[in-house]
């Protein structure tokens, strides 16, 4: 029989040990993460406590849950809030179909698969200040590519201004969001994609089973927790975006495509409303951590339903 190694008989005789090493390894990055992370959050929610005294040259005032109960009345908060809600629902909903569709086709083995790959990821990088900005010429009223296509096209009789129509403007945001955000969701997918084993599908085609069949009852369940996961990750990312509308819209117009994060920076830095602002955070904040609770179950649901189909 052979005898136990020096590191098995010290795991034994110390059956903590790992755990206080693994505990150790891992310390700098917790701390990191509570710097970065927590002290922002719990000085946010402090500020959230107080506001602005105009009598006192600025002053701030502790006030308790007040800021609340303001909100509660804002009217440009709710409308930001539901723009914000606009715009990560329907990007959300299109970068998940056309991130499907498009990491369906990576799967596939062709000629020159790497590289394909490789490009189709390049909107993800690329700084979407930058991308902003390409945007801004291309819905231009005068001269963008866009009208120009449509026109030449005979869709349009003349130039459409879309970023100065609320309802143009919102959907040209969506548009530049999709373009920049389905290659990360593609990718994600595709993940998942290679996953799962060749052998399903072709016993499910011996049954006689057809292609969308086979996608219905074998690739959504099995991706359903990647299909979970990037959905997390792009609500977090959609409904804090503020980058792409400061610089396509500002907000504009009359407020049309003002999300919440774009509101925050208005109260914060234009108008100097700490309290205000740190308030606002705090809620959007709570309503991030509720969705990802959600989107938690939802995941712990698909991988017990992975697990069975599996």
């Amino acid at each position: 029989m052979p005898q136990p190694t020096l590191q098995q008989r010290d795991s034994r005789s110390d059956p903590y040990g790992n755990r206080r090493t693994g505990w150790l390894l891992v310390a700098p990055a917790l701390l990191l993460l509570a710097v970065v992370y927590a002290y922002p959050i719990l000085r946010a929610f402090w500020l959230g406590l107080f506001t602005q005294n105009l009598g006192t040259e600025l002053q701030p005032v502790f006030s308790g849950f007040e800021n609340l109960g303001r909100m509660a009345a804002d009217g440009r908060f709710w409308q930001s809030l539901g723009n914000t809600t606009v715009f990560t629902l329907a990007s959300l909903t299109l970068e998940l179909i056309l991130g499907m569709g498009m990491a369906l086709v990576l799967n596939q083995a062709f000629r020159g698969r790497g590289w394909v790959r490789t490009i189709a990821i390049l909107p993800w990088a690329l700084p979407t200040a930058l991308i902003a900005l390409g945007w801004v010429w291309i819905f231009n009223d005068q001269y963008g590519v866009w009208n120009d296509i449509l026109m030449r096209l005979g869709i349009l009789q003349s130039g459409v201004n879309w970023l100065g129509d609320p309802t143009l403007a919102m959907l040209a945001l969506i548009a530049a969001d999709v373009w920049k955000t389905t290659s990360f969701v593609a990718i994600l997918l595709l993940a998942g994609l290679q996953s799962i084993p060749q052998d399903l599908y072709e016993a499910h085609a011996m049954d006689g089973a057809t292609r969308w069949q086979s996608f219905r009852q074998i690739t959504l369940p099995l991706l359903m927790p990647q299909i979970v996961i990037a959905s997390l990750f792009r609500f977090a990312q959609a409904f804090g975006i503020f980058d792409l509308v400061q610089v396509m819209t500002g907000g504009g117009p009359a407020g049309a495509t003002e999300t919440v994060s774009v509101y925050i920076y208005a109260t914060v830095m234009r108008y100097l409303d700490f309290g205000y602002g740190a308030a606002l955070v705090v809620v959007t904040f709570l309503l991030l951590v509720a969705v990802v609770a959600i989107a938690t179950l939802l995941l712990a649901k698909a991988r017990s339903a992975s697990g069975e189909t599996g």
